[in-house]
């Protein structure tokens, strides 16, 4: 006898940018750059420069400078030593205990049935992501990384993310093909995806996120943009993304309990579920009646 399908697209993914969304400024500026010794204004002025004067992909000027940066100053950037320097990164307030308040809100509201995901999607570092307190929170990190030598010195990146790559990361939660070696081209059938766009939640604080939040909103998911606490040029750029209808609601970057942006995901939390409900019950009404697609 063959055993019946069963409903599988339980699962909501939620997925943050990092820095400006979990955290206040770009992960370098607490850890990389005071460890070379160089202002963080006067790196990124220069990585401007360069791109610019040299028609250049932004985030590769940015690593590479870096690299030889660190060789100017003499200073041994290896995994174990960026992991290391991810004790300095700031978060904005509730993010540690955030992760489980919002699965602690999943597993009642689902009543058992639904869990979340986490994911971070990153043009920053993954040698510094690794080191982060609240690393064990997420089911899988996405960002750029180095290749390193047989001395453990970083020489190229061996994998860029940027603001369009981003979206390939959200492609593969989506087909639950994660792995880098895993190809994303082949067509899935959407009932055969682990996790559908309509169960995805996608975070993030600006212009950089809009490739993502835009393909994560037109695949029928949710997008939210936060901003720094008391800033009037953060809220004014996340009222432009509200007003173009690129996200779905945008908060103040504050997620302690019961703030404005906790109070907002509950809110779209429960939502998804209850979607998730009703396509479960679609689902068994349809096996029941031996209607299921192959």
């Amino acid at each position: 006898m063959v055993e019946k399908r069963k409903f599988s697209q339980n699962t909501i993914a939620i997925i943050y940018d990092f820095d400006g969304t979990l955290s206040p400024q770009p992960m370098q500026e607490y850890t990389v750059l005071p460890e070379i010794g160089i202002p963080a204004k006067e790196f990124w002025k220069e990585v401007s420069r360069e791109t610019k004067s040299s028609e250049s992909e932004g985030m590769l000027v940015y690593m590479r400078l870096l690299i030889e940066k660190a060789e100017e100053k003499k200073v041994h950037l290896g995994r174990k030593e960026l992991a290391s320097l991810a004790s300095e990164i700031k978060y904005f307030p509730g993010v540690e205990s955030w992760f489980d308040r919002i699965n602690k809100h999943v597993r009642e509201n689902g009543n058992g049935k639904t869990k979340v995901e986490h994911y971070i999607i990153s043009a920053g570092m993954k040698e510094i992501l690794e080191g982060v307190s609240i690393k064990k929170k997420f089911k899988n990190i996405f960002a750029s990384e180095y290749h390193f030598d047989h001395h453990g010195v970083a020489k190229f990146p061996k994998q860029l993310i940027t603001d369009t790559t981003k979206t390939q990361f959200i492609f593969r939660i989506n087909k639950g093909k994660q792995k880098l070696s895993e190809s994303i081209n082949q067509h899935t059938p959407e009932h055969d995806r682990p996790i559908p766009f309509t169960n995805i939640i996608y975070i993030g604080d600006g212009l950089t996120d809009v490739p993502s939040m835009t393909v994560t909103k037109q695949g029928g998911g949710h997008s939210v943009a936060v901003y720094k606490p008391n800033s009037p040029k953060g809220l004014e750029s996340c009222k432009s993304l509200l007003s173009a209808g690129r996200v779905h609601f945008i908060a103040s970057a504050d997620y302690s309990e019961d703030s404005v942006l906790e109070k907002r995901m509950k809110l779209l939390l429960k939502s998804v579920i209850t979607s998730i409900e009703y396509e479960r019950e679609l689902f068994a009404c349809r096996r029941e009646n031996d209607l299921l697609q192959k």
